[in-house]
């Protein structure tokens, strides 16, 4: 009996282990390498939500006419140990936004690097993806 109760719970622990593992995607298999974007964009909002924190923001084009674009970063707690936090990134904030569109064409985005106003370079990616601003 008490074996079975340690195989159980030793059994739980992995599904419990298991689920934040299959809710981590990799790069490939939503973003696309060969699709990279770059424009300058005014932030509308911040999302700090897990698995990945999101940056909205609003590309104006050459034509006048302006694009709503959603910004994948890692999680909450990759960008505070980076040093990203609700103050960094503030909504109204005009960045250059360097990343890669997702695969099925939407105005989704996987975040390489975002420059502040004021020229200093963040890295909001999630890592341990395969994404290719971590093969440097």
């Amino acid at each position: 009996m008490r074996l079975r109760l340690v195989l159980v719970i030793a059994g739980m622990a992995l599904v419990a282990a298991a689920a934040p593992a299959r809710a981590h995607h990799a790069f490939a298999s939503e973003f696309d390498a060969k699709k990279p974007v770059k424009f300058t964009a005014t932030v509308t909002k911040m999302e700090w939500i897990n698995p990945h924190a999101w940056m909205h923001i609003v590309v104006k084009k050459p034509d006048g006419t302006s694009e709503a674009w959603m910004i994948e970063a890692g999680s909450p707690n990759s960008l505070f140990r980076r040093g990203i936090d609700k103050n960094t990134v503030r909504v109204g904030m005009q960045v250059v936004v360097d990343g890669y569109q997702a695969r099925d064409g939407s105005r989704r985005a996987n975040g390489r690097d975002v420059t502040l106003p004021e020229g200093r370079k963040l890295f909001p990616g999630p890592q341990g993806t395969g994404a290719p601003s971590e093969q440097k």
